[in-house]
């Protein structure tokens, strides 16, 4: 172990020497990792035109489809804006992974950096869920409402403490002016409190390879907060295995407005390459959480 002069110690020349070589090699360290998730982000896009995507962004609720079989799913917000109590700040990244491990089952795991004080519920909260189509319908191009259920753990923020569990009922339908989604969501939080969200999303023609949407939500954590919130934004479909998305929200966070710009990313790839993957079982329909 080496001292610094602020300890009292003098430092010799060999272990100057030496302090300079750990300070290397760990540069060298980082500059590999840096490499290495750029190449994956790079990969990711690079094999992400041979599959369709299925997620949901840039909502707060989801829809009840899953990932084909074999397929990954990822959506990605680099960056984004919020204004809370007449304060601006930037918000960091979240991602969510989406798997579909087998017929009508969907692994997800999500995460994301904290919210401002005061922002109220986030959109990614990190978690690990399982999500099932419990009924085929028009999103797995089938007759009538599809439904599903998502259900898992509600994990505490980064340097938080603490474990919550959630529950989500899903129910979407199809018409010729547009899609609708409604999901009931009752959690207890990872820090011990009830949570009920009420969740309405509304989308343009699934054929316009741009659509307006619209969601409406209200979330109560008994004893600790209420927030009311609406969201307008478009989905830009590129392709069937990717889209961009962008969404302008206001809440109401215990009567404190609070505003949001969300802009992101989905994009698909078959997770077992070279070998086939299921028949495609929903639509695509990207902004799923």
């Amino acid at each position: 172990m080496a001292f610094t002069p602020n300890q009292g110690h003098n430092v010799g020349a060999h272990d100057r020497s030496r302090q300079g070589a750990c300070m290397a090699h760990r540069s060298s360290i980082r500059s590999m990792l840096r490499g290495f998730v750029r190449a994956i982000v790079v990969g990711l896009f690079a094999v992400g035109w041979g599959a369709p995507a299925a997620a949901y962004r840039p909502f707060d609720g989801t829809d009840a489809a899953v990932a084909d079989v074999g397929e990954v799913e990822i959506e990605f917000q680099p960056t984004g804006a919020w204004r809370v109590d007449q304060r601006n700040s930037p918000s960091g990244p979240n991602a969510v992974f989406n798997y579909g491990f087998a017929e009508r089952w969907e692994f997800i795991l999500q995460g994301e950096t904290p919210a401002p004080e005061g922002a109220g519920p986030t959109s990614v909260p990190n978690g690990a869920f399982l999500k099932y189509v419990i009924q085929p319908g028009v999103l797995q191009d089938k007759p009538g409402p599809s439904i599903a259920t998502e259900f898992g753990l509600l994990l505490p923020e980064f340097g938080g403490t603490g474990v919550g569990v959630g529950w989500n009922g899903i129910v979407s339908q199809r018409w010729d002016w547009g899609t609708g989604h409604f999901n009931i969501e009752t959690n207890l939080t990872p820090d011990q409190h009830g949570e009920l969200l009420l969740d309405i999303i509304l989308e343009g023609p699934h054929k316009w390879t741009v659509r307006p949407v619209f969601e409406v939500y209200s979330d109560s954590v008994f004893g600790l907060e209420q927030t009311y919130s609406v969201l307008v934004g478009a989905i830009w479909q590129v392709r069937d295995n990717l889209a961009f998305d962008v969404g302008l929200r206001h809440a109401w966070v215990d009567r404190q407005a609070v505003n949001e710009l969300r802009a992101g990313v989905t994009f698909g790839f078959p997770l077992n390459l070279g070998r086939p993957t299921s028949e495609p079982t929903s639509a695509m329909q990207v902004g799923r959480r």
